[in-house]
């Protein structure tokens, strides 16, 4: 039964990779490349991690997967929206079909500040 169990994660976790590779070379602009790797790839290590720890089955084993997955979940996103960042403070360009860009004039290219709607950003004169 546990073998069954095996193959299920182990496939599902290498079809979220494969959606992930795919999302890389088919997604139109940086920024939604960024956003299916981040989350269809980690999904799919997590899934593969959890069939190794499954196939194992020693509790050493299965704290070291549990530790990459957190690990994993705690980093991902946040090195995602740093690139993302980067990108958009280097002028990287969004897709041409984009309709909305919420960071469009809330922030000072010079300082790299963020504006709330409580403060606006202040123009040099």
């Amino acid at each position: 039964m546990s073998d069954i169990f095996i193959v299920i994660l182990s496939t599902l976790g290498a079809l979220f990779i494969l959606l992930a590779a795919i999302g890389v070379v088919r997604m139109p602009d940086l920024y939604l490349r960024i956003s299916v790797t981040t989350k269809a790839a980690t999904l799919g290590i997590g899934l593969i991690l959890i069939a190794a720890a499954v196939y194992f089955g020693d509790t050493a084993i299965t704290s070291r997967v549990m530790a990459i997955i957190l690990f994993m979940l705690l980093t991902a996103p946040v090195g995602a929206h740093m690139i993302g960042r980067a990108s958009y403070f280097t002028g990287v360009k969004l897709w041409l079909d984009s309709h909305h860009d919420d960071l469009k004039d809330k922030y000072d290219p010079k300082t790299h500040k963020l504006s709330s709607k409580d403060t606006p950003i202040e123009k040099d004169s």
